[in-house]
C-alpha cells in the first residue's frame, strides 16, 4: 500500500521498504517527517503524540490502519528516489516559529528507529547530508553507491546535528567525529567505508543487486534471534557491567526460551539447514 505523498511504503516478503520520494534532493520537511513517523509506527507502536501545527493531520493514514494488515516485517530498508538520498532537513523549518515542531518530528523518527527490534538497512545512492546523513547513520547497515557522499554541514549554518553528535562518536570515535562535526567536511563513500560508517560500497549500477543480496542474507536468518541481537546491541550504550549483566539476562531468559535458538543448535549438530519458526 502507499497512502503517502512524500514517501513510498511497502511491506512484502518480510521486508518493509520506506523510500524517500521528494526528488531530486529529498529535503525533509515537517510533513514528510510526519509521514515517516506514521509509517514507522506500523513497526513499533508508540504512545500518541500531540498534534503538530503543520496543517490537517487527516492526510496521514492512522497507525492502526497500517498495523492491522497482519504483516510481520523482519527487516526495514530505507532508500530514496532521485539524485540524492537526502540533502537534509528543510532550512525553512529551522526558523524560530517552526524549529520546535521540526525537532519534535525529527527526534521521534530516531527514537523509533532506535527502538526497532528488526535490522535496518540504508541504501544510499547519492549525497546524504545533514539530517539525511543522520537518517542513514541511524540504520544498522549502510550499502552505498560510489556516487554517495556523507556530511554534517550544519555547523556551517551556525547550528549543530543533535543525533550525529551522539551517534558519530559511538561509531568512529571522538576525534574523527569531532573533525566531521566541527568542520562540516564531506566524505566520499570510500572514505566513509574506511572510517567504518558504511558497510559496503558498490558501483551505482550494482547498488540494487547489492542491497537485495544483503536482504536475502538477513531474511534467511531467525527473526527471533535478529530481534534479540538488536536488543542486546542497545545495551552497549549502558555502563559495561550493567550492559553485560543485561545481555546475559537477555541470552539466558529470552534467547534460550525461543524455539529458534534450540533449532539452530540442533541443526548445527545434525549437519542440516535450520528451519526457523521465528519464535
Amino acid at each position: 500500500m502507499n497512502a503517502f505523498e512524500f514517501i513510498q511504503w511497502q511491506i512484502e516478503g518480510g521486508v518493509a521498504r520506506l523510500t524517500l520520494n521528494r526528488p531530486p534532493l529529498n529535503i525533509l520537511h515537517i510533513a514528510m517527517m510526519e509521514e515517516i513517523h506514521t509509517a514507522l509506527s506500523a513497526l513499533t507502536p508508540s504512545p500518541p503524540s500531540p498534534p503538530l501545527p503543520t496543517g490537517p493531520q487527516a492526510r496521514y493514514p492512522g497507525e492502526r490502519e497500517l498495523r492491522d494488515e497482519g504483516l510481520q516485517p523482519r527487516l526495514l530498508v530505507i532508500a530514496a528516489q532521485g539524485r540524492a538520498f537526502s540533502a537534509g532537513v528543510d532550512v525553512a523549518d529551522h526558523t524560530a516559529d517552526r524549529v520546535e515542531a521540526m525537532m519534535r518530528s525529527f527526534d521521534r523518527i530516531f527514537l523509533q528507529l532506535h527502538a526497532l527490534d528488526i535490522p535496518t538497512l540504508a541504501a544510499v545512492q547519492g549525497p546524504a547530508l545533514g539530517g539525511g546523513c543522520e537518517l542513514a547513520l541511524a540504520c544498522d547497515l549502510i550499502v552505498a553507491s560510489e556516487a554517495a557522499s556523507f556530511a554534517q554541514p550544519e555547523i556551517r549554518l551556525g547550528v549543530i546535528a543533535p543525533y550525529a553528535c551522539i551517534r558519530l562518536p559511538q561509531l568512529i570515535g571522538p576525534k574523527q567525529a569531532a573533525e566531521l562535526l566541527l568542520t562540516g567536511a564531506t566524505l566520499s563513500a570510500a572514505e566513509a567505508a574506511q572510517l567504518g560508517l558504511v558497510n559496503r560500497v558498490v558501483p551505482a549500477a550494482e547498488l540494487p543487486a547489492a542491497v537485495e543480496a544483503l536482504i536475502g542474507q538477513l531474511v534467511g536468518l531467525s527473526g527471533a534471534a535478529l530481534a534479540l541481537c538488536k536488543r542486546a546491541m542497545r545495551f552497549a550504550s549502558q555502563p559495561f557491567a550493567e550492559a553485560l549483566a543485561a545481555v546475559e539476562r537477555l541470552y539466558l531468559e529470552d534467547l534460550m526460551a525461543t524455539a529458534d535458538a534450540h533449532e539452530g543448535l540442533a541443526a548445527f549438530l545434525e549437519k542440516r539447514k535450520p528451519v526457523w519458526r521465528n519464535s
